[in-house]
């Protein structure tokens, strides 16, 4: 029995999802050909500057972290940034349909999952229209990926609201590391794209580099065979100049503009559009303190026939301090300030009142690196304080204890995170095919919120085997939910009457079976409950806000064969999802490559398990995602 309306279809009709039926200068990362020879014992050193605003080791982190490298990127036989979080533990990854994604952490994962933070070198693309990533217009040339650094678990000590169940940062390799010009050609049963991009030193102090890119991607096909319509079409280009390398002072500058039509079975194309530019200049001192400024400005645009179009402008500024303090204390503070205009049109079943918003944003946070045994112990406590226009003050604490010895670190967090209302909470009216609203949403309605207990233990058993565990239990309160108003139950109001514990296990391993082989593996266990606050009466019981399986499991293999070839393989198991149900299925891809001088080739099969399968969503009929293959050619000079 289908589900009462709610929510979540509200929001994938609103969003066009289907049819109507600041990142810190790290310390220099390894080149793409080193990365590639890296040990299991050197990969667990690569330095990451998500858990503290500053590069560390990703081996001591207090945090539950992973680091998905460029080259892990390439031999997977990638081709978008969604697919490359398959590749990390914990991490929920749905294709919803030929363009929408349903990516979450640690559970609450729906097509408008709205509980993470991502970035794009140090640039939020989450949109304050739902908290929410549109995934379909997030792009990057992917040979040009330093890492991704996945984050489970809150992090709005340092990066604020939203950051509820983990942050996600994409991170580029400099322009000083991509001299030369690199072209990339993918094409296949279901792709294509082109990318091309160029970079120049200027000096010892100055680099540069431009890029092109476009892709296509085909039609999906529903269950039952007939097409879905939904072909991507989507150009890209951009640039990053850098100057100060040899010097104490960095300055970067790069910059990104797109447009593309997003097909929908039953009407014309959807038009997206934008561009951001960002500015960061860094200082180190001869104390050895850290200042820095960043400043980004991000204008949007989406159009969906019948539906929703947006116009969206974001400006957002930002100051951050780093200093040692009696030699115990490493301390990073900073504040900032972001205000985001949008306007969104009224169309034939929703609009927004009032239809134009403008929302400040305010915020202030310090956090406190106390070496109370130096080089084993720390604790690590801080706090951000947010004010927004929706609910005024809003206070995330956290405090995590390290202890490292020899090869091992344990750990352990306490934290809290919110996710502030948005438009979609507060100011929506959705009308559907009546001539009156049947949901609407509540200027009243008030913060989620979680307090999370983490623990983990990571460990180089030896120089080829690593281990990394973590465990949490999270308490919610305050989710949305969909309630009925007296006495004819229309319309219906979001309010904040559902609360939730969420409790689970992640396990992730890399082992150097032999000089060409590593092997690495991912587990993830999810238990959830959730229930409805005393006198609540929504119909849906929560099962909007949610839709994850409670096991899965990946294993990747990438071997270096003679003649420099190389075989890489990725096996992937998903449990099944409760409402709508989904099938569990496992699939394979299978990469085979060769490496000579500035080329490489490769042939890549993905889904071979299966003819098709589905993935997520509730559209009836659902879309199924077929076997596939394409070859793909990168040549440097």
């Amino acid at each position: 029995m289908k589900n009462p309306p709610g929510a979540m279809a509200v929001l994938l009709a609103a969003l066009g999802a289907g049819p109507a039926h600041g990142q810190t200068p790290a310390a220099p990362q390894t080149d793409e050909s080193s990365l590639k020879r890296l040990s299991i014992e050197e990969l667990s050193r690569i330095n990451v500057t998500s858990t503290m605003k500053y590069a560390e080791p990703v081996r001591e982190a207090a945090a539950a972290i992973q680091v998905i490298s460029g080259d892990d990127i390439r031999r997977a036989g990638i081709t978008t940034l969604p697919e490359a979080l398959r590749l990390a533990t914990g991490v929920q990854v749905a294709r919803f349909d030929g363009r929408t994604w349903a990516i979450s952490a640690r559970g609450f994962n729906i097509s408008t999952a709205n509980k993470l933070v991502v970035m794009i070198d140090g640039r939020s693309v989450y949109t304050p229209l739902f908290s929410g990533v549109f995934w379909d217009v997030q792009d990057v040339v992917l040979a040009d990926v330093d890492r991704i650094e996945v984050i489970r678990g809150p992090g709005a000590t340092l990066w604020g609201a939203n950051a509820v169940n983990g942050v996600i940062n994409v991170v580029t390799r400099p322009a000083a590391e991509t001299e030369g010009t690199l072209v990339q050609v993918d094409g296949g049963t279901e792709l294509g794209q082109a990318a091309v991009r160029h970079g120049i030193r200027m000096g010892a102090g100055g680099a540069a580099r431009v890029y092109g890119k476009f892709r296509y991607r085909d039609s999906q096909r529903f269950e039952t065979g007939a097409s879905a319509r939904d072909p991507l079409r989507f150009g890209q280009a951009g640039f990053r100049l850098e100057t100060g390398l040899s010097g104490r002072t960095l300055f970067t500058l790069q910059g990104d503009a797109y447009k593309g039509k997003l097909g929908i079975a039953d009407r014309p194309d959807s038009d997206v559009a934008g561009g951001n530019l960002l500015a960061r200049v860094s200082h180190t001192r001869s104390s050895g303190s850290q200042v820095q400024f960043q400043a980004y400005y991000d204008g949007t645009y989406r159009k969906v026939p019948r539906q929703f179009s947006e116009h969206r402008d974001t400006l957002d500024l930002e100051a951050q301090y780093r200093t040692v303090w009696k030699a115990r204390h490493d301390i990073v503070s900073g504040l900032g300030f972001q205000v985001t205009h949008g306007r969104a049109a009224p169309s034939q079943v929703l609009f927004f009142a009032p239809e134009t918003r403008t929302s400040p944003l305010t915020n202030l946070f310090v956090q406190d690196d106390i070496a109370l045994a130096p080089g084993r112990v720390h604790l690590i406590i801080g706090t951000k304080v947010e004010h927004n226009d929706y609910t005024g003050m809003e206070y995330q604490p956290s405090a995590r204890l390290r202890w490292t010895t020899g090869e091992q670190t344990i750990w352990g967090a306490v934290s809290r995170a919110v996710r502030m209302p948005t438009r979609f909470d507060t100011d929506l009216r959705f009308t559907g095919p009546a001539p009156f609203v049947v949901l609407r949403g509540d200027p009243a309605f008030h913060s989620e919120s979680v307090v999370a207990t983490e623990l983990g233990y990571r460990r180089a058993v030896s120089p080829r085997l690593s281990v990394d565990l973590a465990s949490f239990v999270n308490v919610y309160d305050d989710l949305r939910t969909q309630e009925p108003s007296p006495p004819a139950g229309l319309p219906i109001v979001l309010s904040n009457e559902l609360n939730a514990r969420t409790a689970g296990i992640e396990a992730t391993a890399a082992y150097q079976a032999a000089a060409r082989v590593q092997l690495h593996a991912g587990y993830t266990l999810l238990s959830e409950r959730f229930r409805l606050d005393p006198g609540s009466f929504d119909l849906t019981n929560g099962t909007s806000e949610y839709n994850d399986p409670r096991h899965q499991v990946w294993l990747r293999a990438f071997t270096d064969l003679p003649a420099s070839m190389e075989g890489d393989a990725v096996f992937r198991y998903v449990g099944s999802l409760p409402h709508p149900p989904v099938p569990a299925y496992a699939e394979l891809t299978l990469r085979l490559g060769w490496r000579s001088g500035p080329v490489d080739l490769s042939i890549v099969g993905d889904n071979l398990l299966h003819d098709h399968h589905p993935e997520f969503g509730d559209l009836n009929p659902r879309e199924e995602y077929r076997r596939s293959a394409f070859g793909q050619l990168t040549w440097r000079f």
